[in-house]
């Protein structure tokens, strides 16, 4: 096995690798598309037509009448309090609207950031979301919090910068029964809630509070298919964090204490935590149709414990902000993790990234404005750190080439028998001191840092909106030209920077194969220029700053091996330096030993076998 040949084997296994994971990503989103086709044909086909016009406003009616209904039963109604009243908290990251109705959070705006096409971004708006639970109003009788109408906010500013706002239900004699009150930090993207109870024995059952989150994220990218394979339920749960694909929506139950739980719509998540944990928690999500621009809905069913006494306080909060690894850190949470840096069989690199890249990755930054050109000096900086694996490959595929002579004529002395070739063969390369795998092994040992690079700049929430040349955004597909219709597999655009990192790997391929000494095999010789192919259309999709990272990464690597072979390897050196191994005796490893007695062995069932034929 050769230098050049174990470069290509190198990278053959880094495009399964990539090749595996585009396919088990891409089924995954196939049968989603296909489950959810199937079942809107079916609704569609059994459901009347109607007017939507007419049914909206016979639904807000309806529900208008509900909600009367359930205010006059409650003696929770304060005097007064007849409309729903909004109110208004901001610092520099988020503005939060507020209202009275259910005395909770009604619309979330991320101040600094956007949605693909430039509109501000709310990470929370709509009725869908809220936090709701049922307190005992009367004999026999219970009502939903949501639906009650507490007293107008009452807004401070307090001496440690801190801005609350307070909602309250009061009894028919004025008497507080509920109160929440929430508190906004200043540069900060998480909220406070307490919940304060006053004679919480008489509002729950066996000091037990059913809370419901419910939490609807929006499409803010450019495309919602991508955006759901980049998005995820998350958790920490009994100590430990995990996560689940949206898919078509499903369904988790807890048994065991809950810190948190998450919805992660790409780069941005919403968390609600519980300061004393959940006690249990059930959580279901459904992924609408396209149409809609909903990536996910997604309702958590919390059972929390309430303190005894005359007034009781149940601590939560809410973060509403970016999937930024350096942010969520500091809440010392656990919620870096859900920043995904690394997954599956590649979950370990997120060490690598978190610990390693990211460092160096915010030092460039500071120092360089365009994003791009930070891209280009991380992986210049990484290539550059990973040289000397490639130039043990390179000197080990150097050695291989300076026998290839001596292989030869073991070939010709051996013909078909293919077993004595491979003994002779290792004798020749022990007695010059050459390893077979010398050349495989550092082409490996490059995987895990290829593969956390990959992680890196698909999580990576600083490249969202920032442009490099023809691309608007590096955290998107570029698209320098629109398909007039869907391609299969490669899609409806022409990604340059695919394009360029297809052809830079083609070089690569080109390159390797006149450099490799034994061409013979047609699989060796045909699999470095199917892998280039596959490249144009599993990264045409994929965010423009992967695309040209790779592109960035396959011209230091040609640039290397060049320089390299042509300038640095001395092959007359390395000649001597055989000729100086075989002078010296050879040592043998007790596995190469028990390797070379089975061959020996194998040899001798095979020239038994080869007698006996001939008589």
């Amino acid at each position: 096995m050769g230098m050049d040949r174990n470069t290509v084997i190198g990278f053959v296994l880094i495009g399964a690798l990539l090749i595996g994971m585009f396919y088990i990503n891409s089924r995954s989103n196939q049968a989603y598309l296909n489950e959810k086709k199937r079942v809107e044909d079916s609704v569609a086909a059994t459901r009347p037509k109607v007017d939507l016009t007419a049914a909206g406003l016979d639904s807000i009616k309806a529900d208008s009448l509900r909600k009367v209904k359930i205010q006059e039963k409650t003696p929770f109604q304060s005097p007064g309090v007849v409309a729903e009243k909004l109110d208004t908290l901001e610092n520099t990251v988020v503005k939060m609207i507020f209202t009275n109705k259910g005395g909770q959070v009604k619309s979330v705006e991320l101040k600094k950031f956007r949605t693909f096409d430039g509109k501000p971004l709310f990470l929370q708006t709509g009725d869908f979301n809220k936090i709701s639970y049922r307190v005992n109003s009367g004999v026999n009788q219970t009502v939903d919090v949501s639906d009650v109408l507490f007293t107008q906010g009452e807004k401070k500013q307090n001496a440690d910068k801190t801005q609350s706002i307070s909602y309250t239900i009061r009894d028919s004699s004025g008497k507080e029964v509920v109160t929440h009150q929430f508190t906004l930090r200043p540069d900060d993207y998480m909220i406070d809630l307490n919940i304060n109870l006053y004679g919480p024995d008489k509002l729950f059952t066996q000091n037990t509070m059913n809370l419901l989150w419910q939490t609807e994220s929006r499409q803010v990218e450019k495309t919602i298919t991508y955006e759901r394979l980049q998005s995820h339920v998350c958790y920490f749960y009994n100590d430990k964090y995990n996560f689940q694909q949206l898919g078509t929506g499903g369904n988790e139950n807890f048994d065991k204490p809950v810190d948190w739980l998450a919805i992660n719509p790409q780069f941005f998540v919403s968390v609600l935590l519980a300061k004393n944990k959940f006690l249990t928690a059930d959580v279901k999500w459904v992924v609408p149709p396209d149409s809609l621009g909903i990536v996910s809905q997604v309702s958590a069913a919390c059972r929390i414990n309430v303190p005894s006494g005359d007034v009781a306080t149940v601590p939560l909060q809410l973060y509403f902000g970016p999937n930024d690894y350096n942010i969520l850190d500091k809440y010392n949470n656990n919620m870096h993790q859900i920043v995904t840096y690394g997954s599956g069989p590649f979950s370990f690199v997120k060490y690598i990234n978190r610990h390693f890249l990211l460092p160096i990755w915010d030092f460039i930054r500071s120092h360089v404005a365009s994003y791009g050109l930070v891209i280009l000096l991380l992986t210049l900086l990484i290539r550059l750190i990973t040289s000397p694996i490639l130039y043990r490959s390179y000197v080990s595929g150097a050695k291989m080439k300076a026998l290839k002579p001596e292989i030869d004529k073991l070939k010709a002395k051996h013909g078909d028998d293919k077993q004595a070739f491979s003994m002779d063969q290792m004798k020749l390369w022990k007695s010059a001191g050459v390893s077979p795998l010398g050349g495989c092994v550092p082409a490996l040992l490059q995987i895990p840092i290829f593969m956390s690079l990959y992680y890196f700049f698909q999580a990576n929430i600083a490249l969202r909106g920032q442009g490099f040349l023809w691309a608007k955004d590096l955290a998107a597909y570029d698209s320098i030209y629109q398909i007039p219709f869907h391609v299969p597999l490669y899609g409806d655009h022409v990604s340059l920077f695919t394009i360029t990192a297809t052809l830079t790997s083609l070089l690569i391929s080109i390159y390797s194969m006149s450099n490799m000494q034994d061409n013979s095999n047609p699989v060796m010789k045909y699999m470095p220029y199917i892998f280039p192919v596959f490249l144009l259309f599993i990264f045409n999709n994929l965010p423009s700053a992967l695309t040209w990272y790779y592109t960035v990464s396959n011209t230091i690597t040609l640039i290397l091996q060049i320089v390299i072979q042509r300038y640095i390897i001395d092959h007359n050196k390395i000649l001597v330096q055989i000729e100086e191994n075989r002078k010296r005796p050879v040592k043998v490893s007790k596995l190469q030993e028990r390797m070379q007695a089975i061959q020996e062995s194998n040899k001798k069932i095979q020239d038994l076998k080869n007698k006996s034929n001939r008589k």
